[in-house]
């Protein structure tokens, strides 16, 4: 027998196999192929019993470019984005294609970077081009930076997760937040206080959403380094993609000097953040990923300086 030899079943054709899994002929069509010539259900006008707070997309991934003061200066990443709008009460809805439009004509103009000027401008043009007086954009995106041993200097990238979200009302109003998500270490000062040695520690992430100043000033001002720099230095200790051993004495020994709850770690970060002139309000929350516990440690602070 011929090893080479491989024995075939004869299918019937392409054509033939779609139509046994219930492909069938088209139908002779009787409705209009051109656009102008199509009825456009969205754009109905009549009394549709509310007003919309908001009508979009989510979920849309693209990729964005970020500009940073830390290295790297400049990086690719993956956004994923909400865009929306109001729909008055005599309006059907929207025209969901426009928002993909609009962000696809940014990005072949070399425009969809992360920067608060850009993404501005994105989404007042949307609200023009939904013919509307309003829009808005919420992104979120990973973003990395280079983190050194503290004796090694070798060097790695960690990684946060940022938000913007901007709210635009004509002719010129921007409403906009912005935040970032990033990992900390804590060591717990009850488990210091009560043991004869040791202390457990965990992994922490502190999020933060902040509302900057009208006049902020991005070309000289990182806000994504201002916020890591909140969380970070008032951490136990920092989380570092490498480490040598005198790396890693240096990083025990520097959570164990400096014990935080989770209490503590909201408090301390939410000080930065309203001594910074560039912040009006803050929102600022820690989760704990307790180490010994199979559950996690939560506080939070919300707090607006014009209140005061």
């Amino acid at each position: 027998m011929n090893k080479d030899h491989i024995n075939q079943r004869i299918m019937p054709n392409k054509a033939e196999r779609h139509r046994l899994f219930g492909s069938v002929e088209p139908i002779e069509k009787t409705k209009p192929e051109t656009k102008e010539a199509m009825a456009d259900l969205q754009n109905k006008q009549a009394d549709f019993l509310f007003k919309l707070d908001a009508v979009g997309i989510t979920n849309v991934k693209h990729p964005i470019q970020i500009n940073s003061q830390l290295m790297p200066n400049q990086q690719s990443s993956i956004g994923s984005f909400t865009f929306s709008s109001t729909v008055a009460q005599n309006n059907k809805g929207t025209n969901m294609s426009r928002f993909t439009e609009q962000l696809h004509d940014f990005y072949q103009n070399n425009l969809l970077t992360l920067d608060l000027k850009n993404l501005k401008q994105l989404t007042k043009q949307l609200a023009k081009r939904l013919k509307t007086s309003d829009a808005k954009l919420e992104v979120q995106v990973p973003w990395f930076f280079e983190r050194k041993g503290p004796n090694s200097e070798l060097t790695g990238l960690n990684h946060a997760d940022l938000m913007i979200a901007i709210n635009y009302q004509e002719p010129n109003q921007f409403d906009i937040k912005v935040g970032l998500t990033g990992t900390i270490t804590t060591l717990c000062p009850c488990s210091k206080e009560i043991s004869e040695y040791s202390a457990h520690n965990q992994r922490g992430e502190v999020h933060m959403e902040v509302e900057l100043i009208e006049a902020f000033d991005e070309s000289t001002i990182d806000w994504k380094a201002l916020l890591l720099e909140a969380a970070e230095s008032n951490a136990s200790a920092r989380i570092h993609p490498v480490l040598k051993r005198p790396d890693e004495k240096i990083v025990t020994e520097q959570a164990y000097e400096n014990p935080r709850f989770v209490e503590d770690m909201v408090r301390l970060v939410a000080a930065d953040l309203y001594e910074s002139n560039q912040i009006v309000a803050f929102h600022v929350s820690c989760q704990n990923h307790e180490s010994i516990h199979l559950h996690d440690a939560i506080a939070s602070i919300t707090f607006d300086k014009r209140l005061e």
